[in-house]
C-alpha cells in the first residue's frame, strides 16, 4: 500500500503538469495567444538547446554566487541560533530585529550593496546571506528550543555540562527543524543570486535575463527561467539527499505521515 501511494503522489503531479503544458502550446499554437507573447514550451525548450553553450558561464557564475552565500548563511545562523538558545538575552533582543528584516524588500537593499560594495560578487553573495540566513535560524532555534525538558533534566542530574548536553540531545534533536531550514534557504538561494545580478554585475543568468528581455527576446528569457527553476530544484533535493544521509529515520517518518 505504502508503495502504490508514493506512485500515486507521483504520477498525480506529473500528469496534471503535462496537461497543463499541453494546453499551453494548444492554445498558442491556436491562435488563443500570440505567439510573441508566450512562447510555447518547445519553443523555450529548442531555444534553451540553442543558448546552452552562451548561458554555460553565467550558469557557473551564478551557482558560484549561491553556494557561496549559502554556506555563509548556514556558518552565520549557526552560530546566532545556538547563542539565542543559550543566552535568553541575546533571543530577546535580536529576535524581533530578525523579523523586522523580513518586511524589508531585498530588491530595494541590493541596489544599496551595488553602491557599497561595487559590481563583484560580493554583494550577490550578500544579498544570497540574506536571502538564506533567515529561514535556517529560525527553523534550528525552533529545533532547539523543542528539545524535551526531562531529557535536558536528566542529563543535569548526572551532572552533563551545557556542550554535552547540546551535543548529546539539542542538535541532535534539532536536525529534522535545521534540515527543514536548509531546503527553504536552498532554494531561495539561486534566486537571491540572480535578483542581485539583476541589479548591476559582469556575468550571471539574472544579467543575462536582463540583457534578453530588453531585445524581447521572450524565448530566452523563459529558457533562463527554466535554468533557474532546475537548478533551485536540484539543490533542494541535494540537501534532500544529504538528510537522507545524514539521518535515514527522517525520511521515513515523513512518508509515513504522507
Amino acid at each position: 500500500m505504502k508503495r502504490l501511494r508514493n506512485i500515486e503522489n507521483s504520477i498525480i503531479p506529473a500528469v496534471f503538469f503535462a496537461v497543463l503544458l499541453l494546453i499551453w502550446q494548444l492554445s498558442v499554437d491556436l491562435g488563443a495567444i500570440p505567439r510573441f507573447v508566450l512562447p510555447t514550451p518547445t519553443d523555450i525548450a529548442s531555444t534553451l538547446v540553442k543558448i546552452m553553450p552562451d548561458i554555460a558561464e553565467h550558469t557557473v557564475v551564478t551557482l558560484t554566487e549561491a553556494f557561496i552565500g549559502f554556506m555563509t548563511a548556514i556558518l552565520l545562523a549557526l552560530i546566532l541560533a545556538i547563542l539565542m538558545d543559550s543566552i535568553k538575552v541575546i533571543k530577546k533582543a535580536v529576535y524581533p530585529i530578525l523579523v523586522i528584516s523580513q518586511t524589508v524588500p531585498i530588491i530595494a537593499l541590493a541596489p544599496l550593496f551595488v553602491i557599497w560594495f561595487g559590481f563583484g560578487m560580493l554583494p550577490k553573495v550578500i544579498v544570497v546571506v540574506l536571502v538564506c540566513f533567515f529561514p535556517i535560524v529560525v527553523s534550528l532555534l525552533d529545533g532547539l528550543s523543542s528539545v524535551d525538558q526531562d531529557t535536558i533534566n536528566l542529563l543535569k542530574s548526572m551532572k552533563a555540562s551545557r556542550l554535552q548536553i547540546f551535543r548529546l540531545v539539542k542538535f541532535p534533536a534539532a536536525m529534522v527543524s535545521f534540515f527543514s531550514g536548509l531546503r527553504i534557504a536552498a532554494t531561495y538561494s539561486i534566486m537571491g543570486a540572480v535578483i542581485g545580478e539583476w541589479l548591476g554585475g559582469k556575468a550571471g543568468l539574472g544579467l543575462y535575463m536582463i540583457r534578453v528581455k530588453n531585445s524581447f527576446a521572450l524565448d530566452k528569457t523563459f529558457a533562463v527561467i527554466l535554468v533557474i527553476v532546475v537548478l533551485s530544484m536540484l539543490v533542494f533535493y541535494a540537501i534532500k539527499l544529504i538528510q537522507r544521509l545524514v539521518m535515514p529515520w527522517s525520511i521515513e517518518t515523513e512518508r509515513n505521515r504522507r
